[in-house]
């Protein structure tokens, strides 16, 4: 009998323990979650891809070649840091920021134009004119109508 109460007292705290552990699991879980989530650049809930994830997408849509990746990334990598810039900025106005951002993008494009072959420029150049058309039609969405 005395065995029993302490198997039973014992599996009780074994439970406890282990139910404690899981629950400090959890929680490093949970703190560890927010940090890697800030360090995403996000504007408007929108999540940006790095340079990295940008070089990636263009080498499978595009076939790029290892060459064209080293010679792209770093382009992609100075168009973050002047589009992070640009949003941290509060001395400009929402056109402004607007206009030096198409401005930002239209020179990375440009630069990475440059670099690729015939076919890639023009599979580029489509996905730039939908892009463009995407971002007419939220504009035009965005817009307030007078009624």
């Amino acid at each position: 009998m005395k065995h029993q109460i302490y198997r039973i007292a014992l599996s009780g705290l074994l439970a406890t323990g282990l139910t404690l552990g899981s629950a400090a699991a959890f929680a490093q879980q949970d703190n560890a979650a927010p940090a890697q989530s800030t360090d995403q650049a996000q504007t408007g809930g929108r999540r940006h891809m790095t340079p990295d994830e940008q070089v990636a997408h263009m080498t499978k849509r595009y076939s790029l070649t290892a060459d064209q990746q080293a010679q792209i990334k770093p382009i992609l990598a100075n168009q973050q840091q002047r589009m992070q810039a640009l949003r941290q900025n509060s001395t400009l106005s929402k056109d402004d920021k607007r206009a030096k951002a198409q401005s930002i993008h239209a020179d990375s494009s440009n630069k990475i134009q440059a670099l690729l072959n015939d076919t890639q420029k023009q599979k580029f150049a489509q996905d730039q004119q939908r892009r463009q058309q995407r971002m007419q039609q939220r504009a035009g969405a965005a817009a307030p109508t007078n009624s």
